[in-house]
């Protein structure tokens, strides 16, 4: 079974998201960040459960 991929800061399923992205936290590199489009318009802040980096900036 496929595991779906949910937004980091509002807990939401991004398939078939097309303004959605994942990129690695840019402080520690280890953990994937994944946003949809509504938290990047409403710019949700996350927080990387493994390093606590706090974004965005």
């Amino acid at each position: 079974m496929e595991v779906q991929k949910r937004c980091l800061a509002t807990n939401e399923r991004i398939t078939n998201d097309s303004g959605s992205v994942t990129f690695m936290c840019p402080g520690c590199g280890e953990f994937e960040i994944v946003r949809s489009k509504k938290a990047r318009q409403i710019v949700a802040k996350y927080t990387c459960p493994k390093c606590g980096f706090v974004g965005p900036n």
